[in-house]
């Protein structure tokens, strides 16, 4: 199973753009892949898992915006073109596209992509969502994991977008 360690080495690349916010989005990124693993046991997603969940976010701070999926895409691409993961790139741009979408998802790479889905909306409704998952795994997650304040940091990006674009405050969300 990739440990943290596939997620710590590519996440210690985008330090710079994260700076201050580092340790809370790498522990939201562990948080949403453990839980994936635990939604999901096949290890030969573990991988395709572990870069999902560093890049699914990660265009907030790349192109400061919350509008972020499709830098976050771009960035994904980068990644697995650069190291030869050419033949993920459908499937982990989907993962990313529907991590928001706020009901099952039915499509291409199913499996997979509502996997993600389930383990991103976990953390991100402060496991008001949990699919079924054991409520201790998810707690033993969060405490092996702390928030440091993630769903804060997201809050005010939001509120701020909010009054930016008042007539589409949750871009990233998909029906």
């Amino acid at each position: 199973m990739p440990t943290t360690n596939t997620i710590d080495t590519i996440l210690h690349t985008y330090q710079p753009y994260l700076g201050v916010h580092y340790e809370k989005y790498r522990n939201h990124v562990c948080r949403v892949f453990h839980n994936c693993c635990h939604i999901d046991p096949d290890h030969n997603n573990e991988e395709k898992y572990a870069i999902v969940a560093v890049f699914h976010d990660i265009g907030i701070w790349t192109n400061n915006t919350i509008d972020y999926l499709g830098p976050s895409i771009v960035q994904l691409d980068i990644y697995l073109k650069k190291t030869g993961r050419g033949q993920w790139l459908d499937e982990c741009n989907a993962m990313i596209s529907w991590h928001h979408k706020t009901s099952p998802y039915t499509g291409p790479f199913q499996h997979t992509v509502e996997t993600f889905r389930r383990s991103d909306w976990i953390d991100v409704s402060l496991c008001l969502l949990t699919y079924g998952v054991d409520k201790q795994h998810i707690s033993h997650n969060r405490q092996q994991y702390p928030n440091y304040g993630f769903h804060w940091f997201l809050m005010k990006k939001l509120l701020k977008n909010f009054f930016i674009h008042p007539l589409r405050p949750l871009p990233m969300f998909r029906r």
